[in-house]
């Protein structure tokens, strides 16, 4: 027997699976976490493969007859996928008695527990529950979710750009250390503490050999897994800010790995 063809949608513990006609959803933005963005992407997916997975809907509060029935409390882009399809219905899962606060629930799992919001969206959420006063429970979570936060854009490329760029070590620093040779004044004339100071560091960077400077390397790097160790036996404790940043680069160091084994092989 080939596999079996459904006829009807499935139920869920808190509310049934159907077929919504996207009219009868109002163009209510109250649960919306993220801006909506570019979506012909998540149409094409949806086109090719269908609605796999259900926005989530409750009745309208102070609704009327004649107007739209339904309230959007999850799945902003995928409606707004459909509607550039332009298709009729909607898969949805309909929440006939749904509160306020498991509203707040089920429009924040994703973001904050699944896949995470952008930083600034999340900074930008903080702000509009705590002027709101909605769900105050969440604010922790958001906390969470911004350690989980993709890299901003300008922090990628600047990491692409430091990967594309002349060598950090030793390159510009020695070709400006020999351009100012060139006009230096006599011996002794003039006390100089701070520039004898930089003249002395370029030459000892310019004395480090490559063997010197990867054992260096290896040992800082070794002493830093360490206290990262020590980090996570503490993580509860420490503060959420210091966790983020730890995070950050924690996650510049796993983007460079890929480039680093591909420049040993």
């Amino acid at each position: 027997m080939g596999p079996e063809i459904r006829t009807a949608a499935p139920a869920h513990a808190t509310g049934a699976v159907l077929f919504v006609p996207v009219e009868e959803i109002a163009p209510d933005e109250r649960f919306r976490l993220r801006p909506e963005g570019e979506v012909s992407v998540l149409a094409s997916s949806i086109g090719r493969l269908g609605q796999l997975e259900p926005v989530e809907l409750r009745p309208l509060p102070g609704g009327e007859d004649g107007e739209p029935r339904w309230q959007l409390v999850a799945g902003f882009r995928r409606l707004a996928a459909l509607r550039l399809l332009m298709r009729e219905q909607v898969l949805a899962r309909v929440h006939q008695s749904l509160s306020d606060e498991d509203a707040w629930a089920v429009a924040l799992v994703q973001g904050l527990t699944g896949e995470p919001l952008a930083e600034a969206e999340l900074l930008a959420l903080r702000d509009r529950l705590a002027a709101s006063g909605a769900a105050p429970w969440a604010a922790e979570l958001v906390e969470e979710a911004r350690l989980r936060a993709p890299l901003p854009a300008e922090v990628r490329e600047r990491f692409y750009e430091f990967l594309e760029g002349p060598a950090p070590l030793g390159a510009a620093g020695a070709g400006e250390a020999e351009a100012e040779g060139e006009g230096e004044e006599p011996a002794g004339r003039g006390a100089d503490p701070a520039g004898a100071r930089g003249a002395a560091a370029r030459e000892e960077v310019e004395e480090v050999s490559a063997d010197d400077f990867a054992r260096d390397l290896a040992l800082r790097m070794s002493a830093l897994n360490q206290d990262l160790a020590t980090a996570y036996g503490a993580w509860k404790d420490l503060p959420a800010e210091g966790r983020r940043l730890l995070l950050v680069q924690a996650r510049y160091v796993a983007e460079l790995l890929p480039f680093l084994e591909d420049a040993d092989r």
